[in-house]
């Protein structure tokens, strides 16, 4: 039970440790220009270089509470985080929801912005849709807004908000803009107001990477630097060579860490999954020679695995 449980262990901190390099590799400025530029019509005609230039102040990561009450204390009107705010969560039941990534864009007239958050899911299905969560972040991202962007009633001053999700491990590549649209049902009126207040944008990653072409150039590029089957090497030459991004050092560090985390990951998923496979073969009466030639170990590391406590357990719990 001890040895299933600390393997157990290990596998969620390097998840978490692996999500955490993602998340900053990602936001990266050039990397959030690349989206951009794919993502909002109004920066798809500029160069990441100068979409990096709109880019205002510092990218946060993992900083910014979702929660009411929180993200618009956290942030000020520059979009410059303030220091000495509690930014821990006072409800019992469930904990500090935090955006992955949030910061703001001006508009090439220099007198719009808009706030971007970017979040980074390797499950598309994590027990809910993920649809309804991306609703709830842009509305957060909107009613957030409020004595931070624009005070009392003035809501024309809202800030246009997008959230953009990048969803790996998907059947196939994909792109897709949901936002606000009006249908006239009776007559038609011109109302005044804003319908491209709120924009949430669903980037799938299919596991298997595209090739090269303008179609797929921001899967193709998103999805060597969060593949997890890629190595260093193959990932800095995508990267690199094919969208000219500078290779700085402290990257180089980043992407090999995250992939040496990639590897562990692997490792010990395999690990969980051959103890429980041997105890699962066990139970069903094979023998430990029959055993060892399936998991491919010896005979005597078979015997320790069945006669620990933990595949016992397993073993009552089936019968």
């Amino acid at each position: 039970m001890e040895e299933q449980l600390e393997l157990a262990i290990k596998n969620v901190a390097e998840n978490a440790q692996y999500d955490k390099y993602a998340k900053k590799l990602l936001s990266n400025k050039v990397f959030l220009a690349y989206i951009l530029k794919d993502t909002i019509p109004d920066l798809s005609g500029l160069s990441p270089a100068e979409i990096i230039s709109l880019i205002e102040g510092e990218v946060e990561v993992s900083e910014v509470p979702v929660d009411p009450g929180m993200t618009n204390q956290y942030m000020n009107m520059s979009g410059n985080r303030i220091t000495g705010n509690n930014t821990e969560d006072s409800e019992l039941e469930e904990g500090t929801i935090i955006y992955d990534i949030i910061f703001y864009v001006r508009l090439i007239n220099g007198l719009s912005r808009m706030i971007i958050n970017i979040e980074a899911q390797k499950d598309a299905s994590p027990g809910y849709p993920i649809m309804n969560r991306a609703i709830f972040y842009t509305s957060r991202m909107i009613s957030s807004q409020k004595e931070k962007d624009f005070s009392n009633s003035n809501y024309n001053d809202i800030k246009r908000v997008y959230s953009i999700w990048v969803c790996m491990n998907m059947p196939e590549n994909s792109l897709e803009h949901i936002h606000l649209v009006k249908d006239s049902l009776v007559n038609s009126h011109a109302w005044k107001g804003k319908l491209d207040l709120i924009n949430i944008v669903m980037i799938g990653l299919a596991e298997e990477l595209p090739e090269h072409e303008e179609k797929y150039e921001l899967h193709r590029l998103l999805g060597a630097l969060l593949s997890q089957n890629l190595s260093v090497n193959e990932k800095l030459n995508i990267i690199g060579n094919e969208y000219d991004i500078p290779m700085e050092e402290d990257f180089r560090e980043d992407v090999s860490v995250m992939c040496n985390l990639s590897q562990k990951i692997k490792e010990t998923g395999i690990e969980i999954g051959k103890k429980e496979m041997i105890v699962k073969m066990h139970s069903k009466g094979y023998t430990t020679a029959q055993i060892a030639d399936v998991a491919g170990m010896e005979e005597k590391q078979i015997e320790s695995r069945v006669t620990h406590p933990f595949a016992t357990r397993l073993r009552k719990q089936a019968s």
